[in-house]
């Protein structure tokens, strides 16, 4: 698969959590400036892909005028910054949102290994190279260590422990 493709399908993948993932990236910063926050989006999505500065700013301004974030500007001489911060209602947008992407995470998962079989039964399944393998084998131990706090906190309420 070329890597235009690849860049197509990563921009894809975060067209619509792109708000939630800005939220997560303040929320566990404290607070952040626009440049921090497209680099920390790169990261995120593995070097393939970044929203523009213009995309960024344009739905950083949108996100201050819902009251998810709140805008702080400091001044470096005479470079001005904003630095934006979760707003109550950005923290309680994300506490929604992060027990929604746990479903989501858990669909998922379940998609790609249904996926993975399918293509495999085509005979169209590309061997992952052993980095993959053990990225996606972290990846599923995170899934697993998370989902397995999750039923223990569940199971205490349920006890009313």
């Amino acid at each position: 698969m070329g890597e235009d493709v690849e860049r197509r399908i990563i921009k894809g993948l975060f067209t619509v959590p792109l708000k939630n993932i800005i939220l997560v990236i303040v929320g566990l910063k404290g607070e952040a400036h626009g440049y921090e926050i497209l680099k920390e989006l790169e990261k995120f999505a593995i070097g393939l892909w970044k929203p523009s500065h213009s995309n960024l700013y344009t739905l950083l301004n949108k996100m201050v005028e819902e009251g998810l974030l709140e805008p702080r500007e400091e001044y470096r001489g005479r470079v001005r910054r904003v630095k934006y911060s979760l707003t109550e209602k950005g923290w309680e947008y994300l506490k929604t949102s992060n027990d929604l992407a746990l479903r989501v995470l858990y669909t998922s998962v379940n998609y790609h290994e249904a996926l993975k079989k399918k293509l495999e039964e085509m005979e169209l399944k590309r061997p992952m190279d052993r980095e993959t393998v053990r990225t996606y084998l972290e990846l599923l131990k995170r899934i697993r260590d998370i989902l397995d706090e999750e039923i223990r906190t569940i199971e205490a309420e349920l006890t009313g422990d």
